[in-house]
Protein backbone atom coordinates (compact mmCIF):
# COMPACT_ATOMS: atom_id res chain seq x y z
CA UNK A 1 0.00 0.00 0.00
CA UNK A 2 1.38 3.45 -0.90
CA UNK A 3 2.52 5.97 1.69
CA UNK A 4 -0.48 8.16 0.75
CA UNK A 5 -3.08 5.44 1.33
CA UNK A 6 -5.98 6.30 3.60
CA UNK A 7 -5.59 4.74 7.07
CA UNK A 8 -9.00 3.01 6.78
CA UNK A 9 -7.86 1.34 3.54
CA UNK A 10 -4.66 0.18 5.25
CA UNK A 11 -6.67 -1.30 8.14
CA UNK A 12 -9.01 -3.11 5.71
CA UNK A 13 -6.02 -4.45 3.77
CA UNK A 14 -4.37 -5.71 6.97
CA UNK A 15 -7.56 -7.38 8.20
CA UNK A 16 -8.16 -9.11 4.86
CA UNK A 17 -4.51 -10.16 4.50
CA UNK A 18 -4.75 -11.82 7.92
CA UNK A 19 -8.06 -13.56 7.09
CA UNK A 20 -9.85 -11.85 9.97
CA UNK A 21 -13.59 -11.43 9.82
CA UNK A 22 -14.40 -7.84 10.74
CA UNK A 23 -17.22 -5.40 10.99
CA UNK A 24 -17.00 -1.72 10.20
CA UNK A 25 -18.79 -0.03 13.08
CA UNK A 26 -19.19 3.44 11.62
CA UNK A 27 -16.85 5.99 10.18
CA UNK A 28 -13.35 4.74 11.00
CA UNK A 29 -14.41 1.98 13.38
CA UNK A 30 -13.48 -1.70 13.02
CA UNK A 31 -14.32 -4.66 15.28
CA UNK A 32 -12.76 -8.12 15.05
CA UNK A 33 -11.26 -10.87 17.21
CA UNK A 34 -7.71 -12.16 17.33
CA UNK A 35 -7.44 -15.93 17.88
CA UNK A 36 -5.21 -17.07 20.75
CA UNK A 37 -4.29 -20.10 22.78
CA UNK A 38 -4.80 -19.39 26.50
CA UNK A 39 -7.33 -16.69 25.69
CA UNK A 40 -9.14 -18.23 22.76
CA UNK A 41 -10.46 -14.93 21.35
CA UNK A 42 -9.40 -11.36 22.06
CA UNK A 43 -12.04 -8.88 20.90
CA UNK A 44 -10.43 -5.77 19.36
CA UNK A 45 -11.86 -2.42 18.34
CA UNK A 46 -9.91 0.01 16.17
CA UNK A 47 -11.03 3.63 16.05
CA UNK A 48 -9.62 5.98 13.43
CA UNK A 49 -9.75 9.51 14.80
CA UNK A 50 -8.61 12.78 13.28
CA UNK A 51 -5.01 12.30 14.46
CA UNK A 52 -4.56 8.73 15.67
CA UNK A 53 -5.68 5.13 15.49
CA UNK A 54 -6.99 3.93 18.85
CA UNK A 55 -6.63 0.26 19.72
CA UNK A 56 -8.88 -1.22 22.41
CA UNK A 57 -8.67 -4.94 23.15
CA UNK A 58 -10.77 -6.61 25.85
CA UNK A 59 -8.70 -8.95 28.03
CA UNK A 60 -10.81 -9.84 31.08
CA UNK A 61 -13.73 -8.63 33.17
CA UNK A 62 -13.13 -7.05 36.57
CA UNK A 63 -11.54 -9.59 38.92
CA UNK A 64 -13.85 -11.06 41.57
CA UNK A 65 -11.16 -10.96 44.24
CA UNK A 66 -7.71 -9.54 44.96
CA UNK A 67 -8.26 -6.86 42.32
CA UNK A 68 -5.53 -4.67 43.85
CA UNK A 69 -3.05 -7.51 43.37
CA UNK A 70 -4.19 -8.03 39.78
CA UNK A 71 -4.00 -4.32 38.94
CA UNK A 72 -0.52 -4.05 40.50
CA UNK A 73 0.66 -7.03 38.44
CA UNK A 74 -0.70 -5.34 35.29
CA UNK A 75 1.02 -2.04 36.07
CA UNK A 76 4.34 -3.79 36.70
CA UNK A 77 3.90 -5.67 33.43
CA UNK A 78 3.21 -2.40 31.55
CA UNK A 79 6.82 -1.36 32.16
CA UNK A 80 8.10 -4.26 30.04
CA UNK A 81 5.64 -4.11 27.14
CA UNK A 82 5.93 -2.83 23.57
CA UNK A 83 3.34 -0.59 21.95
CA UNK A 84 0.34 -1.29 24.20
CA UNK A 85 -0.49 -0.95 27.87
CA UNK A 86 -3.01 -2.49 30.21
CA UNK A 87 -5.80 -0.22 31.35
CA UNK A 88 -9.19 -0.36 33.06
CA UNK A 89 -12.59 0.91 32.06
CA UNK A 90 -15.04 2.47 34.53
CA UNK A 91 -16.25 -1.03 35.54
CA UNK A 92 -12.73 -2.27 36.34
CA UNK A 93 -12.63 -4.51 33.26
CA UNK A 94 -9.13 -5.04 31.84
CA UNK A 95 -8.12 -3.87 28.36
CA UNK A 96 -5.01 -3.46 26.28
CA UNK A 97 -4.94 0.01 24.78
CA UNK A 98 -2.72 1.89 22.32
CA UNK A 99 -2.59 4.97 20.12
CA UNK A 100 -0.82 5.06 16.79
CA UNK A 101 -0.37 8.32 14.84
CA UNK A 102 -2.22 8.18 11.53
CA UNK A 103 1.10 8.69 9.74
CA UNK A 104 2.23 5.35 11.23
CA UNK A 105 -0.79 3.32 10.12
CA UNK A 106 0.95 0.84 7.84
CA UNK A 107 0.44 -2.89 7.48
CA UNK A 108 3.86 -3.46 9.09
CA UNK A 109 3.00 -1.30 12.10
CA UNK A 110 -0.40 -2.97 12.42
CA UNK A 111 1.38 -6.34 12.38
CA UNK A 112 3.64 -5.26 15.23
CA UNK A 113 0.86 -3.67 17.26
CA UNK A 114 -1.65 -6.52 16.83
CA UNK A 115 1.16 -8.97 17.54
CA UNK A 116 1.70 -7.18 20.85
CA UNK A 117 -2.03 -7.26 21.62
CA UNK A 118 -2.23 -10.97 20.91
CA UNK A 119 0.98 -11.83 22.78
CA UNK A 120 0.16 -9.85 25.92
CA UNK A 121 -3.52 -10.83 26.07
CA UNK A 122 -2.69 -14.50 25.61
CA UNK A 123 0.36 -14.68 27.89
CA UNK A 124 -1.30 -12.72 30.71
CA UNK A 125 -4.72 -14.34 30.69
CA UNK A 126 -4.09 -17.34 32.96
CA UNK A 127 -2.17 -15.24 35.49
CA UNK A 128 -5.03 -12.73 35.64
CA UNK A 129 -7.46 -15.62 36.20
CA UNK A 130 -5.25 -17.19 38.89
CA UNK A 131 -4.90 -13.91 40.77
CA UNK A 132 -8.41 -12.55 40.37
CA UNK A 133 -10.71 -15.56 40.14
CA UNK A 134 -9.08 -18.24 42.31
CA UNK A 135 -12.20 -19.01 44.38
CA UNK A 136 -14.39 -19.37 41.29
CA UNK A 137 -11.86 -21.62 39.57
CA UNK A 138 -11.56 -23.82 42.67
CA UNK A 139 -15.36 -24.14 42.93
CA UNK A 140 -15.66 -25.02 39.24
CA UNK A 141 -12.82 -27.58 39.53
CA UNK A 142 -14.44 -29.24 42.59
CA UNK A 143 -17.85 -29.36 40.91
CA UNK A 144 -16.42 -30.93 37.75
CA UNK A 145 -14.45 -33.53 39.71
CA UNK A 146 -17.50 -34.38 41.88
CA UNK A 147 -19.80 -34.78 38.88
CA UNK A 148 -17.26 -36.46 36.58
CA UNK A 149 -17.29 -33.58 34.12
CA UNK A 150 -14.40 -32.67 31.87
CA UNK A 151 -11.69 -30.47 33.38
CA UNK A 152 -9.99 -29.89 30.03
CA UNK A 153 -10.41 -26.12 30.00
CA UNK A 154 -9.03 -25.92 33.55
CA UNK A 155 -5.89 -28.00 32.90
CA UNK A 156 -3.66 -24.89 32.91
CA UNK A 157 -4.51 -24.53 36.62
CA UNK A 158 -4.22 -28.21 37.64
CA UNK A 159 -0.97 -27.78 39.60
CA UNK A 160 -2.18 -25.18 42.06
CA UNK A 161 -5.71 -26.58 42.16
CA UNK A 162 -4.47 -29.97 43.31
CA UNK A 163 -2.04 -28.33 45.76
CA UNK A 164 -4.92 -26.78 47.69
CA UNK A 165 -5.75 -23.18 48.62
CA UNK A 166 -2.98 -20.60 48.62
CA UNK A 167 -1.85 -19.26 51.99
CA UNK A 168 -1.39 -15.54 52.50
Amino acid sequence: MSATAEPADVVREWLRANDLEFEETGEGGFSFSLPGESKLQTPVRLDLGPHALGVHAFVCRRPDEQFERVYRWLLERNMRMYGVAFGLDHHGDIYLDARLPLSSVTTDDLDRLMGSVLTYADSSFNTILELGFESSIRKEWAWRIEWGESTANLEAFRGWLEAGPAED
